[in-house]
């Protein structure tokens, strides 16, 4: 089972709706057991990481007034990969573990841009 991300708007109850996944577009967030072993790993932690870390106990919504600061961590874990990628659980090579962790924080990206291009939210669950 895998982790998917997606870009959500509330309605005048507060009640949330996902709204779709563009064509061509990927909604992968990861592997589910990455909620532990990468999101709420002690690395991206210590990265100041706040918003992927909920992962490990929950699933994740990011008000939209939250998106561009969820950006910035996003940038922040881009920016540390190799170290991510060598502290966290390895099924395959370092090198492998980089470009998919790579892959996956460019999907959150592309998410949240939609998100906040719309005023709305992002969900990763």
């Amino acid at each position: 089972m895998t982790l998917a991300v997606d870009v959500f708007v509330r309605d005048a109850d507060g009640e949330w709706r996902v709204l779709d996944v563009p064509e061509a577009c990927d909604d992968s967030a990861g592997f589910e057991s990455w909620r532990r072993t990468v999101w709420g790993s002690g690395t991206v932690r210590s990265l100041g990481a706040r918003h992927l870390p909920v992962l490990a106990e929950s699933d994740l919504f990011v008000e939209a007034p939250e998106v561009p600061d969820f950006l910035q961590e996003v940038a922040l874990l881009r920016a540390n990969l190799d170290l991510i990628a060598t502290t966290t659980e390895r099924p395959r090579g370092i090198r492998e573990r980089r470009d998919q962790l790579e892959s996956r924080l460019r999907t959150i990206e592309a998410a949240a841009l939609r998100a906040l291009e719309s005023g709305a939210g992002v969900l990763i669950w």
